[in-house]
């Protein structure tokens, strides 16, 4: 069964991402009001998220920010199919990095860098950073249980070179990567505004003015291997063009204070929501966990 319907999906993806562009961007918009008019994909929570991020925003302003948000959505899952078909030159130019000096500068240094981003403009085409360096993307991703879908996305986000982990292996293949005799340089791309199980909740801290868990792999990676850590600051520029800027959070991990990390990586996301708050996916549950009992030995900050 699973074979069947990638047979059927399969070449309707291809298709849309050979469109030109203009009717790329138009079948976007047919997407978005089936979404979010029709479907009505998840707007109950959208609208609980963002009343609970924005207490001081009117009914109007949320109802904008929530229309927004879903025609920025439906963009984004669409550039990842364009993916399949882009070409190297059209993902360099549609997805700039500002400061390539700053890259450079670490290619220098030889050493694997860690970036933590959030569910914020677009992460789908960050490979564009193997085509202009010396680095390869390693992207931490959880698998699809369709085994043809998942291979799909190994093709999609390895096409230039890209590479992923499984997040239940990110900890051991990221160890054995660095413990090499010539380490490949590496740029590990973490998603970083997850909502760990309560089970997991060892740091919890105030996101957008409520208290919730915290996901610290990020920190957790780089004190462990000693790694330099980033926030990949992404900007949408207009519709299919972003800009990306490498800002730094710790080069020296192993002697920041315990959360220091992750408190500078949520202060960070969250300026940028509150600039333009329909650039974030809001669909996913974030703050699930803001009335549950925190475990015994939970650090809240």
């Amino acid at each position: 069964m699973q074979l069947v319907i990638y047979s059927l999906v399969y070449p309707i993806l291809w298709i849309i991402s050979k469109l030109p562009w203009r009717l790329f961007y138009l079948f976007s918009t047919c997407v978005y009001i089936l979404t979010y008019h029709i479907i009505r994909y998840r707007r109950k929570t959208v609208t609980e998220n963002l009343n609970l991020a924005f207490p001081d925003k009117n009914t109007k302003e949320i109802n904008r920010i929530r229309k927004a948000s879903y025609k920025h959505m439906c963009d984004m899952f669409l550039e990842m199919i364009r993916s399949l078909s882009i070409s190297e030159k059209e993902i360099v130019k549609r997805f700039h990095i500002t400061n390539l000096d700053a890259i450079v500068d670490l290619e220098n240094k030889n050493k694997s860098i860690i970036t933590m981003m959030g569910h914020y403009n677009s992460y789908e085409w960050t490979n564009s950073i193997d085509l202009i360096s010396k680095f390869r993307c390693v992207g931490i991703y959880k698998p699809i249980k369709n085994k043809y879908f998942d291979k799909l996305v190994h093709r999609i986000r390895g096409r230039f070179n890209s590479r992923l982990i499984p997040s239940a292996k990110v900890f051991r293949e990221m160890t054995m990567d660095q413990r090499k005799e010539n380490p490949e340089l590496s740029l590990y791309g973490l998603i970083s505004d997850q909502s760990p199980k309560l089970n997991n909740a060892t740091f919890w801290t105030d996101f957008m003015g409520i208290k919730v868990p915290a996901f610290v792999g990020g920190e957790v990676l780089s004190r462990r291997l000693g790694l330099s850590i980033f926030y990949l600051h992404v900007e949408k520029i207009k519709r299919g063009y972003y800009e990306a800027t490498l800002v730094p959070i710790s080069e020296d991990p192993k002697n920041e204070e315990e959360y220091a990390i992750t408190k500078r990586f949520t202060k960070l996301l969250e300026e940028q929501i509150k600039h333009k708050p329909e650039n974030y996916l809001w669909t996913h549950k974030r703050w699930k966990h803001r009335s549950a009992k925190p475990p015994k030995d939970a650090v809240i900050a």
